[in-house]
């Protein structure tokens, strides 16, 4: 099954804390509700997209941030929870939480003032709302977001630039990603007559080891053909090159991956357009990144001596 959105857990966490009200750690907390809930072993493996958290942990992190919130738990130290008074008379006037109150939980802190429930929700909403993602999932969505959008408008800012901008870019890209000794090791040789080469870089100081790079400024939806790999193939054999990278704003056609792959005594590699974004993004180049700082309790400073 699929994870619940963290506003489900809601309920299920007051009602186990009710159960201890000694207090009981978050992580036998969690195990408890994944069991119940029918959490599958594999969902429960599901990832942050920044990696290294269950994505059902996280949800029921926040369904219990709610509930401090509130007042009817509280982290008397880390990774324990316990009810407080006020959430047993809580707990006991609402044997089970109707849905307009989880939601009233569920909400962010800006919209719990009074009568912001009134109006309806419109379908966009209802699909942003708290009831759906954490508000980490949501930083992380809006990031993919940006970076998709991104993504699109350094393609449009390449294609309006002419092929030798882009036979430049992609050997500052390369160098970016750690390719090259120095400024000095990348050698931008395309014209008329460079045999299929645009760019070179040299991986060692006397430049005895050598990436020769072809960049193909294409239409988004043009493919390269296998026919162009077998003329970089042999420009790369005639140069006594083994290895090659071959970039493009486009795509490649199936062929043209085959024939990369196939061939032998080389190690080439294919860059589409959608992959030449991305490590544009994270590298930097043309690209950049702006920090803002997202505030989290120092679990450290409130720790019991």
């Amino acid at each position: 099954m699929s994870i619940p959105s963290f506003d489900r857990f809601i309920d299920p966490l007051l009602r186990l804390l009710t159960q201890h009200p000694e207090g009981i750690r978050a992580a036998d907390a969690q195990r408890v509700l994944a069991e119940g809930m029918g959490i599958t072993p594999e969902a429960r493996r599901q990832l942050l997209p920044s990696g290294g958290y269950p994505v059902y942990k996280s949800r029921i992190g926040w369904a219990h941030d709610r509930l401090k919130r509130e007042g009817l738990s509280s982290s008397v130290r880390r990774g324990f929870w316990c009810i407080t008074a006020q959430g047993l008379d809580y707990a006991a006037r609402h044997p089970t939480l109707p849905g307009e109150e989880i939601q009233r939980i569920a909400r962010p802190a800006a919209d719990s003032r009074v009568g912001s429930s009134d109006a309806p929700r419109t379908d966009e909403e209802t699909a942003l709302s708290p009831a759906v993602t954490s508000p980490v999932e949501r930083i992380h969505q809006a990031i993919a977001d940006l970076r998709e959008n991104l993504r699109a408008e350094l393609l449009d800012r390449i294609l309006a630039r002419d092929p030798a901008f882009f036979e430049v870019l992609v050997l500052q890209l390369l160098k970016a990603m750690g390719y090259g000794t120095e400024a000095g090791a990348l050698e931008h040789s395309g014209n008329p007559g460079d045999d299929g080469i645009d760019g070179i870089i040299s991986l060692d100081q006397l430049g005895l080891d050598r990436v020769y790079v072809q960049a193909k400024r294409y239409a988004r939806d043009r493919r390269v053909q296998k026919e162009a790999i077998h003329g970089f193939i042999g420009a790369l054999h005639l140069k006594g090159a083994n290895k090659g990278v071959f970039i493009t704003t486009g795509g490649f056609t199936a062929g043209a991956g085959f024939a990369a792959r196939e061939v032998r005594g080389l190690n080439l590699r294919l860059i589409d357009g959608e992959e030449l974004t991305r490590l544009m993004i994270d590298h930097q180049v043309g690209v950049r990144h702006e920090a803002q700082p997202v505030p989290k309790t120092d679990l450290d400073f409130w720790e019991e001596e």
